[in-house]
């Protein structure tokens, strides 16, 4: 890097320090304070009730107060990474900055504290009397051998977790890349051996790590500055070191280094050489972990072993060792259980965890955070990536149980499987919601043809499809071109194996296939040359007709182009008098629940008659979510105050519905704010039809419902599931360009959920 571009790297981070306002924490209020009500709640006198019930019972605190998802990030600055003894003071950024992880991936709550003091035991006497305050301590950046000391005494003391996280969440990664590195080169723990550069904290509790994963004891040689650590030795020693020390002539590690099978290096730059590299087994490990220069380059390891399985701690070479992959998750499992401490198992089913999801297929919200890397298990791809969204609920799932099991937990889980769905949908905010869909979804074994096989979100999409339900995905598009971009995205499935191709280019069955396209068009314009070139073409015509066939059971197209041109193929081949599609209904995630919006692109200007049925079709596909609809008609106009506009189709519609019994509430028609505000609500039409917010909103145009829909998604933070096509008996769903692979999923259960489930 050149002087210009770290200079230009200082001056950004500094900018993302200051700007908008200094720092990157802020504490927000978790309940309304609006209003002398909410005052009286709040603090005196209602606050008296929940001080009241805690004092009756210790454990009621997790009840009433934050603390039971409060960790406290504890340092005194004496051995900040990479800076080294800068003091509390300089470290309150890096403390602060693993607070916000804390939260961004496992939605724990932190407060950093830079203590001002050097002595271990002093220290330790302030971390143990913190701990009213937390439900967890996590110790950070204390120099080596005093951080032994400080988590020993607050481990004995505390009734709550206290984890040395670059002790431990740098060992439990370790373990979990090593872990995966004996898998990928056909080696076990209890074989190899072990040469370690580094006596600190760090290096001390990974070679723990790998003693409790099955390496033997005899089997390790650990150096520091003064070189191999053996029996005998004095200098810079201490009982963590001394636990070490091997009976050997040995003294350095150029000696010792001779058919070592991994390198652990948690020292500095240049600790392991080229050469050394040279006399260790073949397909060495070398793990060069130091920051922010490791031991050895990778590009000097491969020069003279090619095969070597290499990691670093840095974000620009594969296989970064960073503890952000332990610490949030183990302590998100620890929390939820009312743990008293993180022991053994927890650390070994975190390991297992993290292992456990590198060998399986990347998720697709991981591939897209790291744009262009390899994520396909082997060498180059030991563990996950921290943006990978499944983390939370394998690892804290794993972790919560192990607790369990091992009996530290004070508030067990009953039910580990809702467990891990609840953190999924701590990440993933459809899961809770597509919860019944994709239950519904397994009951049948339903065949789904996507209409543009060849996009990779598709191919992640139908390998999710076969690991969450039990439908067949179908891919339209050129089998190598399929292949190749599958094997890049490190997809594991394989065609004919997994899923069925139809290739636009050379399908036997063509010749059927515009047959029955020609039959259906013959007397609207398409003539038998038009049918053979638009079934080469169109793969969503293709699609179109695998369905009227019963070669699929249902079509997803849209992923590029425009909806009406693809919802033309669809009318044109799947609608007849009891099939057709009378609008389109978006889901939109926010923040307080979902919301409903339709028509979004069928109709621009629907008549009432289409409004009625819009309103009818939401609210059966509504309940598929397990939610009761609430149906609010959209306008400018306000319970007829207005005669111009949208309003008077919108009245019309009211009419249709209100001419025979329906099995839900609607009222209209309103403004947006009325439907969503009860109380306006009741001011304006004091004897409405609805109860409480509306959760569907129909709109008479077009452009409206959209850009309602486009605004909750841009600028509301809300997630769309859908859309999904109405009238059409769940035999096609058309996207939107912009949909994710999980989307395409979402879709997906919902066209695999067969009819009788919804009407």
């Amino acid at each position: 890097m050149t002087d210009n571009h770290k200079e230009a790297a200082r001056e950004a981070a500094l900018t993302y320090h200051e700007q908008p306002r200094p720092g990157k924490l802020e504490i927000r209020a978790t309940k309304p304070l609006a209003n002398g009500r909410d005052l009286a709640r709040a603090y005196s006198p209602g606050v008296a009730e929940a001080c009241v019930e805690i004092g009756k019972l210790e454990t009621n605190a997790s009840r009433y107060t934050a603390r039971g998802n409060l960790v406290g990030v504890v340092t005194n600055g004496t051995a900040v990474l990479g800076l080294g003894n800068i003091g509390p003071l300089a470290a309150k950024p890096v403390m602060e900055g693993k607070a916000v992880l804390f939260k961004k991936f496992a939605g724990i709550d932190c407060f950093d504290l830079e203590l001002n003091e050097s002595d271990p035991e002093k220290l330790a006497d302030l971390v143990c009397a913190l701990e009213p305050t937390f439900g967890a301590i996590n110790l950070e950046d204390i120099k080596a051998p005093d951080c032994f000391i400080v988590e020993k005494i607050c481990r004995e003391r505390m009734n709550i977790p206290v984890f040395h996280d670059d002790q431990h969440g740098t060992a439990i990664v370790v373990g979990a890349a090593t872990k995966n590195a004996l898998h990928v080169a056909g080696k076990r723990f209890e074989d190899i051996k072990v040469v370690s550069a580094g006596g600190g904290a760090a290096g001390i509790a990974c070679l723990n790590m790998l003693l409790k994963l099955g390496v033997k004891r005899e089997n390790v040689w650990l150096c520091d500055i003064h070189g191999l650590v053996h029996e005998g030795r004095e200098q810079d020693m201490n009982p963590q070191k001394a636990a070490y020390a091997q009976a050997s002539d040995l003294r350095d590690m150029a000696q010792v280094i001779e058919g070592a099978d991994m390198f652990l290096g948690l020292s500095g730059p240049g600790a392991l050489t080229a050469d050394m590299v040279a006399r260790m087994t073949p397909q060495p490990i070398v793990f060069a972990l130091a920051n922010p220069t490791p031991e050895i380059l990778p590009d000097e390891v491969r020069s003279v072993a090619p095969d070597a399985i290499i990691a670093t701690g840095r974000s620009d070479f594969p296989n970064q060792v960073n503890n952000v992959l332990c610490f949030p998750f183990i302590f998100r499992g620890a929390l939820d259980v009312g743990a008293t401490e993180i022991n053994d198992a927890m650390q070994l089913a975190c390991i297992e965890g993290i292992a456990e999801l590198a060998r399986a297929t990347t998720s697709a919200e991981a591939a897209a955070a790291y744009h262009g890397e390899s994520m396909t298990f082997g060498p180059d791809y030991l563990i996950p990536k921290p943006f990978d969204p499944r983390l939370v609920g394998i690892v804290s799932s794993s972790v919560a149980r192990a607790a369990m099991e091992s009996g530290v937990a004070t508030r067990p889980i009953e039910d580990l499987d809702e467990y891990k769905t609840r953190l999924d949908g701590s990440v993933f905010k459809s899961a809770l919601l597509m919860r019944p869909v994709f239950e519904a979804a397994r009951t049948a074994s339903r065949r789904i043809v996507f209409a543009e096989g060849e996009d990779e979100r598709v191919m992640r999409a139908a390998q999710a499809v076969l690991e969450d339900t039990t439908e067949q995905p179908i891919l339209i598009g050129r089998p190598e071109v399929i292949e190749a971009r599958a094997e890049r995205a490190g997809l594991t499935i394989k065609a004919g194996r997994d899923f069925e191709i139809v290739n636009p280019e050379n399908d036997p069955r063509y010749r059927d296939y515009w047959g029955t396209y020609h039959d259906i068009m013959a007397r609207r314009g398409v003539t038998p040359d038009l049918a053979r070139a638009i079934m080469r073409t169109n793969t969503t015509a293709i699609g179109a007709v695998m369905v009227h066939r019963g070669e699929a059971d249902s079509l997803i197209c849209g992923t590029f182009g425009e909806y009406r041109w693809h919802l033309n193929y669809v009318s044109q081949v799947l609608a007849t008098g009891d099939l057709r599609p009378h609008g389109a209904l978006s889901m939109m995630i926010m923040e307080d629940g979902p919301l409903f919006i339709a028509d979004t692109h069928v109709h621009s200007l629907p008549k009432p008659e289409q409004l009625a049925e819009a309103a009818i079709g939401a609210a059966r596909h509504v309940r598929r979510f397990g939610l009761e609809p609430r149906v609010a008609f959209c306008a400018q106009s306000q319970f007829g105050n207005q005669a111009e506009g949208s309003g008077a189709r919108l009245r019309a519609a009211l009419e249709i519905l209100d001419s025979e019994p329906r099995d839900f509430s609607y009222e209209g028609e309103m403004n947006v704010d009325t439907a969503l505000d009860p109380e306006l609500r009741s001011r304006l039409l004091p004897n409405n039809r609805l109860d409480g917010p509306a959760n569907v909103l129909i709109f008479g145009h077009a452009d409206a419902a959209s850009g309602v829909r486009n605004i909750l998604k841009m600028k509301g933070g809300g997630l769309e599931v859908g859309p999904i096509l109405m009238g059409m008996g769940n035999k096609a769903h058309i996207v939107n360009p912009s949909i994710t692979p999980r989307g395409l999923l979402n879709v997906a259960a919902i066209a695999g959920t067969p009819v009788a489930h919804y009407g």
